[in-house]
């Protein structure tokens, strides 16, 4: 029989961590080693001899947690927000330096959500218009989504390297926010609203037609899958992955 993975947890105690917890107890290859909430020692996750941790904290800890088991040997699957390009940039740098250590950072790890976005970059040069609305629950700290902003950044890359041209938008005054946040030239809509857990639509349009890709998470187990998958592939991919279609087979 072959040696179970261990497997630590960060934010472990709030919604999507208590999920994590749950699905890695229920694997019959995982061994939860560590469940960590705020104000526990970084220190208990090389105690217990973890192979991997799992960072669904907050994004003022995020890069000191990842940063702290790059240092240790120690792999690194990634669902907190707040990674920019500078930290992406820091981390990099920090790996080059643990060259046999990998980190998946992921802004969503709902297989259907990794494949609508997929599916939107694909579709991004067809479309002389395209427009993001992200629609979460009212816990949620950041605007945009980080799923949202990856999906606008593909998109936008998408439609550069085919050169279609600036959407068409005839708007000259407007109230702050009306046209949402522009990333990339792509306008992205934040909603939070009770009731909604994770939910996105990609709006593309051109004269006489409209396309939809939407995705929608209902409950935090539509992510477990996709956690898991990260957590037995990690040590496999030395370095930074960001995005986990990383780890997916969509070429083709």
């Amino acid at each position: 029989m072959s040696e179970l993975l261990k497997v630590a947890v960060l934010g472990a105690h709030g919604r999507m961590g208590s999920a994590a917890v749950a699905a890695i107890e229920a694997a019959p290859d995982l061994d939860l080693v560590a469940a960590l909430g705020r104000g526990d020692s970084l220190d208990d996750i090389v105690a217990a001899g973890a192979d991997v941790v799992v960072d669904l904290s907050v994004p003022d800890a995020t890069e000191t947690n990842v940063g702290y088991a790059v240092e240790h040997g120690i792999h690194a699957v990634v669902g907190t927000t707040g990674w920019d390009a500078e930290r992406l940039a820091n981390l990099e740098l920090l790996l080059a330096q643990h060259p046999g250590t990998g980190v998946l950072i992921a802004p969503n790890f709902a297989l259907g959500s990794v494949l609508a976005t997929r599916f939107a970059a694909k579709a991004a040069k067809y479309f002389d218009s395209v427009e993001i609305i992200e629609l979460h629950h009212p816990r949620k700290v950041d605007a945009p989504s980080g799923t949202a902003l990856r999906t606008a950044q593909l998109v936008a890359a998408a439609r550069r390297a085919a050169g279609v041209p600036a959407a068409p938008d005839a708007t000259t005054t407007a109230l702050e926010g009306a046209r949402g946040a522009a990333v990339d030239g792509v306008p992205v809509h934040s909603v939070r609203l009770s009731g909604l857990v994770a939910h996105q639509e990609v709006l593309f349009g051109s004269e006489g037609e409209q396309l939809t890709i939407r995705h929608d998470s209902f409950t935090r187990e539509s992510f477990m899958p996709g956690v898991l998958l990260g957590v037995r592939t990690v040590a496999g991919r030395p370095g930074l992955t960001v995005g986990l279609d990383g780890y997916l087979d969509l070429e083709g």
